[in-house]
């Protein structure tokens, strides 16, 4: 898998962050981590390690993915979170949707047989199926877990997207666009493990709230 780069977003990950990274070592990946300059615990916690680091021009989550991935110069790319909670073993499994069949991107998914999670509360469970059908009913999406963002996608068809979100609506922002623009999606199953240490970084009624909104924007194309 030399010609994948994951893209590691980060905020005060400095306990979860080197533990991931040490995990990766056994995969043949490239890693690029984008966090803000202000960030100087993590930054000294992942020194040690063979990683490329980028420092965003603007804060939130989505624009750490989006400058992050607009830098990936192989031919896939794939979103990893800092938190533990992805499994790279998974990785391989979409590597080889994706490089065998004929698809643009992998979205991994907890809601398909042979997959769960460790980390899902009654809220966020019950938020990730409402958007998830959202998704399917209004703009055709053939994914079952639309806010989960362990995704694998070719590097090159994904940057010329437009992708713009900044905030944590990127994660809807990214299939509904991919798809509008045609690119092949498929699911991979996941098990979401719990994270390391540190606090999720999510807030379920207001990032829910800002999420509606965003599939309410691009269903009737006003983003």
């Amino acid at each position: 898998m030399r010609d994948v780069t994951l893209v590691i977003p980060a905020k005060y990950e400095s306990e979860s962050l080197p533990k991931v990274l040490n995990e990766l070592k056994q995969f043949k990946v490239k890693i690029l981590v984008v966090l803000e300059k202000s960030d100087i615990k993590t930054i000294n916690s992942i020194k040690k390690f063979n990683c490329k680091i980028l420092f965003q021009k603007n804060k939130g989550y989505g624009d750490a993915l989006i400058y992050g991935i607009k830098n990936v110069k192989t031919k896939y790319f794939c979103i990893f979170n800092a938190d533990g909670s992805f499994n790279p073993i998974e990785l391989k499994k979409m590597y080889l949707k994706i490089n065998k069949n004929n698809f643009n991107i992998v979205f991994a998914t907890r809601y398909e047989k042979n997959s769960g999670s460790e980390d899902d509360t009654m809220v966020t469970l019950l938020g990730n199926k409402i958007f998830s059908l959202i998704g399917n009913f209004f703009f055709s999406l053939p994914i079952s877990d639309i806010l989960y963002t362990y995704v694998l996608g070719e590097t090159k068809k994904v940057q010329k997207i437009g992708l713009k979100r900044k905030d944590f609506t990127l994660c809807v922002e990214l299939p509904i666009k991919a798809f509008k623009s045609g690119l092949n999606l498929t699911t991979s199953p996941s098990h979401e493990r719990r994270r390391i240490a540190g606090k999720k970084k999510v807030n379920a009624i207001k990032d829910g709230y800002l999420i509606l909104q965003q599939m309410i924007k691009m269903f009737f194309n006003f983003d």
